[in-house]
């Protein structure tokens, strides 16, 4: 795969279409990269800035009444596993808060939404340095990015956020001391939570790009497996409430990530063998 090659693709009227790019040229065209990325988020956060209520009794506080659906789906398993939403008052402490954290949030959510337009604004970036065959892979590539992340993000959002928020909210050390979190701390804990698991999620694609890279290695991933099981097993116990059923709810789906990314390697090792 060479990026940048040097080649440029677009045919213009009167102009060489494989007419060579110069470094301005390439500036002048990450320039513009950047710019429709950043359209695409301004879009989306005014229409999310738009619908406030929605958003934010429906999507950021969902986690505070009892009726959410991962609740719900614990308490169907067995009263055992059913765990109430943790009563929480959020506070804003300065003037002007909750308006910074309504344009946060509907920031975030512009950049969620658009981050397959943004996976695709890259890779019209790179296209002049691609060969044909890397061409019409890139299509499925930028899809199959941006179902993980949105997956990741879902996962984070039903699967991790509900118990960090529980466990965190509950946790105390004194009966003198009382969680009364700001409404901007509260929005930033639950963003730390739900947009890392989507990049998380990106980890079989990483681990693709780096294997035909020759960085990583199947053998690699395979000697550091019981280090990252570890990792994952104690962010698991921190996040969770202190029982086996949610520990593996939140921890299995991402080892199976990491075992997904061995068996990726594996195939392009074997394929470059054969070749």
């Amino acid at each position: 795969m060479e990026f940048f090659s040097g080649k440029k693709d677009r045919s213009k009227k009167g102009a060489n279409p494989m007419k060579e790019m110069s470094f301005m040229d390439h500036l002048e065209e990450l320039r513009w990269t950047i710019f429709r990325s950043l359209l695409y988020i301004i879009v989306i956060a005014t229409i999310a800035f738009s619908y406030k209520s929605f958003i934010f009794d429906k999507i950021i506080f969902a986690f505070l009444n009892d009726d959410f659906p991962t609740y719900r789906f614990l308490c169907f398993l067995g009263e055992n596993f059913c765990i109430d939403a943790p009563k929480l008052i959020l506070s804003t402490r300065q003037m002007g808060e909750q308006f910074m954290v309504h344009f946060k949030v509907a920031t975030i959510l512009g950049f969620v939404v658009a981050f397959p337009l943004i996976v695709w604004e890259v890779w019209k970036f790179v296209a002049p340095g691609l060969n044909l065959k890397e061409k019409k892979f890139s299509g499925s590539i930028i899809l199959i990015s941006g179902l993980l992340f949105f997956v990741g993000v879902l996962f984070g959002y039903y699967v991790i956020a509900p118990f960090a928020i529980k466990f965190f909210a509950t946790y105390t050390v004194s009966d003198f001391a009382e969680t009364m979190p700001t409404l901007d701390s509260y929005v930033g804990f639950l963003t730390m939570l739900v947009l890392p698991a989507g990049f998380i999620f990106e980890l079989p694609l990483v681990v693709y790009f780096l294997s035909k890279a020759g960085i990583i290695s199947a053998k690699f991933l395979r000697t550091y497996r019981k280090h990252a099981i570890v990792v994952i097993l104690i962010l698991a116990g921190v996040i969770t409430p202190p029982d086996v059923l949610s520990q593996i709810l939140v921890g299995i789906p991402i080892l199976l990530i990491y075992e997904i990314g061995i068996l990726i390697a594996l195939r392009i090792e074997k394929k470059k063998k054969n070749a």
